[in-house]
């Protein structure tokens, strides 16, 4: 007896995903960089460890904005039906906040390529912990806490500018690119590499690639179809229309 596998859709999301959510993206025309040219020094790695103003103006700002603050919105969603659907998925992710998680995926549906805002990292003794204790350390006076026992300076648990992604998530994503039938990229200027490389290896494995994203990638050439609508509204009728294909 033989069984007919189904197609595996690969998902690499950006920020433009979070939007909707209230969470602005970096490069966008509305973008966190673009109107202040100075916060792209809050995540890149050489500025945030040698500079304590930075890392102070980081720390105010998280505390207004923590990791949780925001809700997944009708994108989300959709993915999360498409999963329950029984389609077989796999998110491959370039943003740190988890909405992706919140909305109802499995973790194990989840890569999380720049790591995740939820934890903070020692960049001394490498140790992780709950983002949660650092922000209360900075409710209570702290303006730029350490690590307690060693001293080295906290970050968030996320891959700066300036720093490599971990090569164990990224062979992963890898390997899941290589495997997917349908390659999907959503709210990602595919500008960040070395992501935005998986796009031509997912091509020459044979995937459809489609674009999702206001406005255009140095990769829609290579797509089989380009979608400028609000993601919000265009993700779930084009899931919708994937996801009859993929459960039939």
């Amino acid at each position: 007896m033989t069984t007919t596998r189904l197609p595996l859709l690969a998902l690499l999301t950006g920020a433009g995903i979070s939007t909707d959510s209230g969470i602005p993206d970096y490069r966008g025309p509305q973008g966190v960089w673009r109107r202040d040219p100075e916060a792209e020094r809050l995540v890149t790695y050489e500025d945030y460890v040698g500079d304590p103003d930075v890392r102070r103006r980081a720390w105010r700002l998280r505390l207004g904005h923590p990791p949780r603050a925001a809700e997944p919105n009708a994108a989300h969603r959709a993915i999360v039906d498409l999963e329950r659907a029984g389609a077989p998925l796999r998110v491959l992710t370039q943003n740190v906040d988890g909405p992706h998680q919140r909305a109802g995926l499995a973790p194990r549906t989840v890569f999380e390529l720049h790591g995740s805002a939820h934890r903070t990292a020692c960049v001394r003794c490498h140790a992780r912990r709950p983002m949660e204790e650092a922000l209360a350390r900075v409710a209570a006076g702290e303006p730029d806490p350490s690590r307690a026992t060693c001293g080295g300076v906290l970050k968030p648990a996320t891959v700066m500018c300036g720093e490599a992604l971990d090569p164990q998530v990224l062979a992963r994503a890898v390997a899941v690119t290589k495997a997917a039938d349908v390659f999907l990229a959503v709210g990602t200027t595919l500008q960040v590499h070395p992501v935005a490389g998986l796009v031509e290896l997912a091509v020459r494995h044979g995937a459809r690639f489609l674009v999702v994203n206001a406005e255009p990638t140095p990769y829609d050439h290579l797509a089989s179809e380009v979608v400028r609508e609000p993601i919000g509204t265009a993700l779930p009728e084009l899931l919708e229309r994937i996801g009859g294909r993929a459960t039939a």
